[in-house]
């Protein structure tokens, strides 16, 4: 990677930046987590890119089709505000069929890396779930799980750090590191 490469933080969606809608198909389902909107800002500031790395299997379902999940996307964003997230993948596939981007495969985070410039290794991925942390492992970064959405079922085998929520994984990152 080049010098000029930045850190980013890799977020899951569905449970980690808004409340847990299951197989969230309308805009109306959208409901943003208390202190994450302030939360981004905050890591904009410091200096990283935030990327939203999600695994979208509603879509490969049939439970919802792709222009839902675009238009729920753009209303998540534009509740987020403008240019706070630098970039989102996406995977449609189903669990069963075999696919190098989803979670927690790599795919989408290479990509990202490829895309922005990233370096991994300054990187962390924020999650509800087991596969998150094992994405954010398998890349390189520091994997943090929140316990909200599925949070507290999940194995946090491997996270740097266990947050009660987004806000507070994101006060453990700026006062452990430094973009």
């Amino acid at each position: 990677m080049s010098t000029t490469s930045r850190p980013a933080v890799f977020l899951d969606r569905d449970g980690t930046l808004m409340e847990e809608a299951h197989y969230c198909s309308h805009p109306d389902q959208v409901r943003i987590i208390p202190g994450v909107p302030e939360a981004l800002r905050a890591l904009k500031d410091a200096g990283y890119r935030l990327v939203i790395i999600t695994n979208q299997s509603g879509i490969g379902r049939g439970y919802y089709t792709l222009s839902d999940y675009e238009t729920v996307q753009a209303h998540f964003l534009g509740l987020l505000g403008e240019g706070v997230i630098d970039a989102t993948y996406y995977c449609p596939e189903a669990p069963e069929a075999a696919s190098p981007r989803r979670k927690p495969e790599t795919g989408m985070v290479v990509e990202a890396q490829r895309d922005l410039g990233l370096d991994l290794a300054r990187s962390w991925f924020i999650g509800d779930k087991a596969v998150d942390v094992q994405c954010g492992l398998r890349a390189g970064m520091r994997p943090i799980l929140v316990l909200t959405g599925h949070g507290a079922d999940q194995d946090a085998a491997g996270a740097e750090f266990v947050a009660k929520d987004f806000a507070s994984a994101v006060a453990f990152i700026l006062k452990t590191s430094d973009a």
